[in-house]
């Protein structure tokens, strides 16, 4: 079943801590590194979901603050004790921040939801400091080509979201217009650490086939 990005993360958010997913535990393993050093930065993490990075850099020593479409979403982050009053409501191409505040401004698996990628790379930006960085995942095209979609299961139903499908060369001209200098890009396949979540869902074949080719990507700019 089709459905739009709204409704389908109000549908999602009271399971979707729970579920093991492989491409989110493959951006973790990879993004973790990635963010490092973290404490005493202050991250703003845009369409932060139920804050799974924000907890993430307040267990580092991070100051974290997120921004989400999905009031279900953010119910669902402010269960969390390190979130609670630092959720807000708000399109990301509309963010509620001040200019340069963050060190750091953080999108994860969100891109494909946006109307304008660019205008939501340009508002990371306007709220980042000069020497700060600004960071996206989203699925590598190669995986979408071997058959992952933006859907969940709920029950017996299987629901995918409207999306977009942004290149590599649309996130490359975003932070182009936006003013920012590509550091760094990382193109990560599945691993043996994503091997187990395929054997407890009884997908252990998928992997072999899967894991042959990219499945997240992930871009790091600098504002300079």
């Amino acid at each position: 079943m089709r459905v739009s990005a709204l409704e389908g993360h109000r549908l999602w958010a009271p399971t979707y801590d729970a579920a093991l997913n492989p491409v989110v535990a493959l951006e973790s393993r990879i993004m973790a590194d990635l963010l490092r050093p973290i404490s005493a930065k202050c991250f703003v993490d845009v369409a932060c979901g139920t804050g799974r990075w924000m907890l993430y850099v307040r267990k580092c020593g991070a100051l974290a603050f997120g921004a989400d479409s999905s009031l279900e979403m953010l119910a669902q982050a402010a269960r969390k004790r390190l979130l609670q009053g630092k959720l807000v409501l708000a399109d990301a191409a509309r963010l509620p921040f001040r200019n340069c505040a963050a060190d750091v401004a953080i999108c994860s698996f969100a891109a494909a939801y946006f109307p304008s990628l660019k205008n939501a790379v340009a508002e990371m930006a306007r709220i980042t400091r000069y020497g700060g960085r600004i960071v996206l995942s989203d699925l590598h095209p190669a995986g979408i080509a071997a058959g992952w979609t933006r859907s969940f299961r709920l029950g017996a139903s299987v629901y995918e979201m409207e999306h977009l499908n942004p290149s590599l060369d649309e996130f490359h001209a975003a932070g182009q217009e936006a003013g920012l200098h590509l550091h760094l890009q990382v193109e990560a396949a599945f691993g043996d650490p994503e091997r187990l979540i395929f054997r407890t869902a009884g997908r252990e074949r998928m992997f072999a086939e899967l894991s042959s080719a990219p499945a997240i990507w992930i871009g790091i700019w600098n504002k300079v």
